[in-house]
């Protein structure tokens, strides 16, 4: 059994969607939230776009809990991981805390994180709230310990206006098209130069986006970084064929094809600033380009095979009447109303099952790529392991080196190589923590 398997198994396309779309029940659970008394609170999240959400929370939740102050401090994530450590360890840590699962389990396997109350651990259980993907999520060893909330998942965005010009019609289908369009859309100046790049892809910044970008693309491939076997072990097996194709298209964008640089502007700034055509990411950049490039003439698509779910949950640190008004914010946003805000107003997609949303796809019909998708698309996610941002972080270093190594481009033994040696080095620490597959 493969991570791609177990999480097929969790999470088929059609599951997902019927999570999506299906009725709404349970509401009256979260919606009844108890009165706390006077207190205040804060809300820690690794995502600065989502302040305003939480704000909205807040301000929603006056009527009910006058007496409670929500203080949200939300940074980049990098440093809100930094932050966690520090926190967390220290006892110094919000009251509730917005973190991804993969990150969240060091601090599981630790206690550093409330158990839920009975009534919201039901919450969560129920399957009219949330499918067996974003229960298991929010869970330890079988006990609920967070409140699932909003999750990442890729798609394709592509200036409509750059495709016409280079006469495209359509998205690309597989990973060959991602090239041949790169190459059709890049953009040079007259001594052949890349003033705009075809395709942005993510060869530098923070070390485990680099890693996860990578395995994204890979995943079209049909490999993964690590997978899972019947056992529940782990192990890194990618130095193959599929391996060396997702390296090589990389190198030749970017030392053969020149459709990319390393110095290029990239991601969504790049994209929305028109220096890129193309560049996979998740859906909180509809909102985004909805802020900062409202006139950009761009659309989504689905990814050829699939792609990566990064589940997030709100988990609670405290006691007494901290942790009860802690409870109560996290309650109050999952309510339906401030999920769809969520979704309509920053663009991260809510886990909550149930959720109509109809009305907010005639309006913006990009986020169609990210919950409207045959039923052949495959999820993966991060291992919910404790090194697993070692092994991302360890990983990215490698692809940084890789990819600044024109040599390489031409020289599949070397590709091989170095994907060899990635391989071993996750292994090797996968054996450390006795998570290593036979």
């Amino acid at each position: 059994m493969t991570s791609v398997s177990k999480l097929r198994r969790h999470l088929p396309a059609s599951a997902l969607r019927l999570a999506l779309l299906g009725s709404v029940m349970g509401i009256a659970a979260v919606a009844a939230a108890p009165a706390v008394s006077a207190q205040e609170i804060r809300v820690w999240s690794g995502y600065p776009e989502l302040a305003p959400f939480y704000e909205h929370v807040a301000e929603g939740m006056k009527a009910q809990h006058p007496d409670l102050s929500v203080k949200v401090e939300a940074i980049a994530l990098r440093e809100h991981e930094k932050r966690l450590a520090l926190g967390l360890t220290s006892g110094e840590a919000a009251e509730v805390i917005e973190l991804g699962t993969s990150t969240a389990t060091r601090y599981l396997e630790n206690g550093l994180f409330n158990a839920a109350p009975d009534d919201i651990a039901a919450f969560v259980q129920d399957p009219a709230n949330f499918n067996d993907f974003f229960r298991d999520s929010a869970s330890y060893d079988g006990t609920v310990y967070g409140l699932p909330l909003f999750r990442g998942q890729s798609a394709l965005y592509y200036n409509t206006e750059m495709f016409e010009a280079a006469g495209l019609t359509e998205p690309p289908t597989d990973m060959a098209d991602y090239t041949k369009y790169a190459e059709a859309l890049t953009q040079r100046d007259a001594n052949g130069a890349p003033t705009v790049s075809g395709w942005s892809l993510r060869l530098s910044g923070g070390g485990q986006g680099i890693a996860e970008k990578f395995w994204i693309n890979m995943f079209q491939y049909g490999e993964s970084l690590v997978e899972q076997d019947a056992a529940g072990k782990w192990k890194a097996d990618f130095a193959n064929e599929q391996g060396r194709a997702a390296l090589k298209q990389y190198l030749e964008n970017v030392h053969t094809l020149k459709t990319v640089t390393i110095e290029m502007p990239a991601d969504a700034e790049a994209f929305e600033r028109e220096q890129t055509a193309m560049f996979i990411r998740e859906s909180w950049v509809i909102g985004d380009i909805a802020a900062k490039a409202p006139d950009l003439s761009y659309a989504t698509a689905t990814l050829p095979r699939g792609s990566i779910v990064a589940p997030v949950s709100l988990w609670i640190s405290g006691e007494g009447a901290e942790a009860e008004a802690a409870w109560a914010f996290a309650q109050a946003a999952n309510e339906p109303d401030n999920l769809l805000w969520l979704l309509d107003n920053v663009g991260w997609l809510p886990n909550r099952s149930g959720l109509d949303y109809s009305a907010i796809l005639k309006a913006k019909p990009a986020l169609a790529a990210f919950v409207d998708y045959p039923d052949t698309y495959e999820f993966f996610s991060l291992p919910n392991i404790g090194p697993v941002e070692e092994i991302l972080t360890r990983t990215a270093a490698r692809l940084t080196e890789a990819f600044a190594n024109p040599a390489l481009a031409s020289d599949d033994a070397a590709i091989d190589a170095v994907l060899v040696a990635m391989q071993d080095e996750i292994n090797a620490l996968l054996q450390r923590e006795g998570l290593l597959a036979e």
